[in-house]
């Protein structure tokens, strides 16, 4: 079979367009919000297996990618998980996955999320790497090199409130995944309702001229031995729908604050209804479609300056936090060891979820997955279940990102996933104290593009670059092999507090 594999730097691969690494082909799947049924868990195995070497990576942005496809393995592996619905969005080169959100995001979040995918989907000539983040007050990212941040806003008292038309409340905190919440896009709520109560489907008119049909599902599990709610009907639903055709759509949609990326820092709009908010959104990706830039900081001032002209400015919204490793209330948050796993390990995960939870997984940003139990005793035997994560949140080896490194990606020119277990133990009296570091096997940086306390970059002739507060792109002149850097780690050991402002670099001064 023919393959058409991704023609360069700065594409993302899909699907049907895989991307040549030095392990084979790297095949990458963007489900939204990273949530995967156990149906398609097992698929993804199964195609990993089937089709590939057995081994996956789960990426920052919360993304699948299968190693160690081959020419003739291809069109299996796309018959497997294009029957499981794990299919290519869109074919134009644009962003398969337009959005990034929490691992315990709200039900307003991912509603938001939906109607920004569906919204992305419809901009033709969308650079591939562009990015919306997407959060609520809880927050849960922390920092992300997004084109486009969209911020729910909470009511007066701080809480966040339910996208129902059906019935309007409050939340007191945010719905984990497990809730069960499923965004439909593309129609009336249809699709599956006869598994589970549907609780209300909305139209949000963004524009007069862009119409967009958002659904949504909010199902609470169901206990054993009882059947589904059924789906609404008569009076209920057409009184919901009159309500939408009516003028009540900014009552459907939380206020929103949008925030646009600059070479600084992100520029922050005054919070404004939902709809409005979406319809400005629109208009900043077409913006960076027809500016031909490949990120939102890169376009020029005047572009910039056009796009938000008459745009109110707003404060910065509190910085969120990231959700650490391990029980969330019923969420556990697992992270996987420099976002490696294999094909047998997806198969235990997808087990776990229908013994112990709804039967979804989702990937999350920090490379790892969430499982929501059904109750508290089933969440502790889960969290015991995945002991081979981490999901101890004091874990060195969470201080420390890491690429696949040679020989997986013929880029690299160390094998940095394989360095960082042993850098992960030698910097972990340095990670309590907050640092981070980062293995990179080349300059390209891609599994932390930001900076890090200590940054590893692979060379060509086996050594590493040291960087110190930088980037893997960054210049520098301390080249070492990767001995004599965990020797100079290992040199503070017994300092009383390695973590002194001059540690790391006397550790690394020249000569040695």
């Amino acid at each position: 079979m023919s393959v058409d594999p991704a023609p360069r730097r700065g594409w993302c691969p899909g699907l049907a367009r895989p991307m040549p690494t030095g392990d084979g082909l790297l095949v990458r799947l963007h489900p939204v919000s990273g949530r995967l049924s156990a149906r398609q868990v097992r698929a993804a195995a199964r195609a990993a297996r089937e089709g590939g070497n057995g081994l996956l990576d789960v990426t920052a942005r919360g993304n699948l990618q299968i190693r160690g496809v081959t020419a003739e393995s291809h069109g299996r592996v796309v018959d497997i998980l294009a029957e499981a619905g794990l299919g290519d969005a869109r074919h134009d080169g644009g962003p398969q996955r337009l959005t990034l959100d929490a691992p315990l995001a709200g039900a307003d979040v991912l509603a938001v999320v939906a109607a920004v995918e569906a919204i992305g989907r419809e901009v033709a000539g969308l650079p591939a790497k562009t990015l919306v983040a997407v959060e609520d007050a809880a927050g849960g990212l922390g920092p992300v090199e997004a084109d486009v941040w969209v911020r729910v806003a909470p009511d007066a008292e701080g809480r966040l409130t339910s996208m129902s038309p059906y019935r309007a409340r409050v939340l007191s905190s945010p719905r984990g995944r497990g809730e069960g919440f499923t965004p439909l896009v593309g129609g009336e709520a249809s699709a599956g309702a006869a598994e589970a109560g549907v609780r209300g489907s909305r139209r949000v008119r963004l524009l007069r001229r862009y119409p967009l049909t958002i659904g949504c599902r909010l199902v609470s599990p169901p206990t054993r031995g009882t059947k589904p709610s059924p789906r609404p009907r008569g009076e209920e639903m057409r009184t919901g729908r009159r309500a939408v055709s009516e003028g009540a759509e900014d009552t459907l949609f939380p206020a929103l604050q949008l925030a646009i990326a600059t070479p600084a820092a992100p520029l922050w709009l005054a919070p404004m209804p939902g709809p409005a908010a979406l319809a400005i959104l629109r208009t900043l990706l077409l913006g960076l479609a027809a500016s031909g830039a490949r990120r939102m900081r890169a376009l020029p001032d005047a572009e910039r300056d056009a796009l938000l002209d008459g745009l109110p400015r707003g404060d910065a919204p509190p910085a969120g936090t990231v959700h650490p490793a391990g029980l969330h209330g019923r969420t556990l948050l697992a992270e996987l060891p420099f976002g490696r796993c294999d094909a047998a390990l997806l198969d235990r995960l997808a087990a776990w979820s229908e013994l112990y939870g709804d039967g979804h997984i989702a990937l999350t940003p920090s490379r790892g997955v969430a499982l929501t139990a059904r109750d508290e005793s089933t969440a502790a035997r889960l969290r015991d279940e995945a002991a081979g994560l981490i999901v101890d949140p004091a874990d060195p080896r969470r201080a420390v990102a890491a690429c696949p490194g040679a020989p997986a990606c013929a880029s690299g020119g160390t094998p940095a996933q394989g360095d960082a277990p042993r850098l992960a133990a030698a910097f972990a009296a340095f990670s309590r104290e907050g640092a981070t570091a980062h293995v990179s096997g080349c300059p390209k940086g891609c599994a932390h593009p930001g900076p890090a306390t200590l940054t590893l970059v692979g060379r060509p002739d086996g050594r590493y670059g040291v960087v110190l507060d930088g980037q893997a792109g960054t210049d520098t002149d301390r080249v070492l092999t990767f001995g004599a850097v965990l020797e100079r780690l290992e040199s503070l050991r017994d300092l009383s507090s390695p973590w002194a402002e001059t540690g790391l670099r006397d550790a690394f001064r020249e000569p040695a």
